[in-house]
């Protein structure tokens, strides 16, 4: 087995590893709600998130991996070995992202995290950046993406007020927490539709720089298993320290608020995944909708607190995650013949 081979399977285990995090990271932002409002429990929550998650990493591909690609897109490395490192480096920089607010229990964005990882590492090696690729399909939807969660939110809780108002309160919100596990399952679909595209769009690029690949070819499917596989396991294990920020910490939900979030923060995903093959952030579309559904019962009920020590960890992202890489980078090129 030659020295590139072996390289190229190190970088996918590391990307494989990066698909873990961003499944114990992210993945259970998807249904933190619907254990905040105790419609289902920890357990079972995680089980059904990893399940759809899977089941959403291969919609996301049948559908034609357009987030993969916009991922491809941002920028082209070198050949060969060169090229490796620069990914190696910026799989380094979002995990090490990842792990630090992971610790820190901030539900930052897995997403942004990558691309700012990919950014750094490519500034790092002299390497071109798509930056109108950036600005239009990450920066504008990571701008707006949360405020439409948070709009949706909103107008479909005070529909749900508006029909229901004169409905028994305890059959209401028993029904509604029956509703929740559809959204719960929804909401992880979509994530696994939006998430689990980014890494195959990682690993397709290192085959393509190594050789292994064409960029014309159709992405292996083995590639696809192994992503989806990742982000569910990652799903299972760890998702309990990120979900209570998100499911208790932000406002007091109720299932009625718990479903309209998640399911307008659902559609959210499926948009931007299949219609705009943008790389949105499931944790920052579920803040949204989380704040939108508190809003419609007054201003108060949402700890604005939290909300800012979130608020930092998205601003963050982007150039933390490029900073680490851009470090990891240059100590790669330190210690490697690049």
């Amino acid at each position: 087995m030659d020295a590139a081979l072996i390289a190229t399977i190190v970088v996918v285990v590391i990307a494989v590893g990066f698909d873990f995090t961003n499944g114990f990271h992210d993945a259970a932002n998807a249904i933190a709600t619907s254990v905040g409002t105790r419609a289902l429990t920890p357990t079972v929550a995680l089980g059904l998130a990893a399940v759809f998650n899977f089941i959403g990493a291969f919609i996301g591909y049948w559908t034609g991996s357009g987030v993969a690609k916009t991922i491809q897109s941002v920028t082209t490395p070198a050949s060969g070995f060169a090229g490796l490192a620069l990914i190696a480096a910026a799989l380094g920089g979002a995990i090490g992202w990842n792990l630090i607010t992971w610790r820190l229990g901030l539900p930052s964005s897995s997403t942004h995290a990558l691309i700012g990882g990919v950014v750094g590492a490519a500034l790092a090696a002299g390497t071109v950046v798509a930056w109108s690729t950036v600005w239009d399909k990450v920066v504008i939807p990571m701008v707006t993406s949360p405020f439409v969660g948070l709009i949706l939110a909103f107008l479909l809780m005070r529909l749900i007020v508006a029909i229901f108002r004169d409905r028994n309160p305890q059959k209401v919100g028993g029904g509604f927490r029956h509703a929740q596990t559809v959204s719960a399952a929804a909401m992880a679909m979509g994530h696994g539709m939006q998430d689990a595209q980014k890494t195959m769009g990682v690993i397709f690029l290192l085959m393509v720089t190594m050789g292994y690949a064409s960029a014309s070819e159709e992405m292996p499917v083995w590639i696809v298993i192994a992503c989806a596989t990742a982000i569910s396991l990652g799903t299972a294990v760890g998702g309990k320290r990120i979900m209570k920020t998100l499911g208790r910490r932000i406002i007091d939900l109720d299932p009625a608020r718990g479903f309209s979030a998640e399911s307008t923060s659902a559609a959210v995903l499926y948009v931007t995944a299949l219609g705009l093959e943008a790389p949105v952030s499931t944790t920052q579309v579920i803040t949204g909708g989380i704040m939108g559904a508190g809003v419609e019962k007054r201003v108060s009920s949402v700890r604005w607190s939290v909300g800012v020590n979130i608020l930092w960890a998205w601003v963050l992202t982007l150039p933390a995650a490029a900073a680490i890489a851009a470090v990891v980078y240059l100590i790669l090129k330190l210690v490697t013949p690049l």
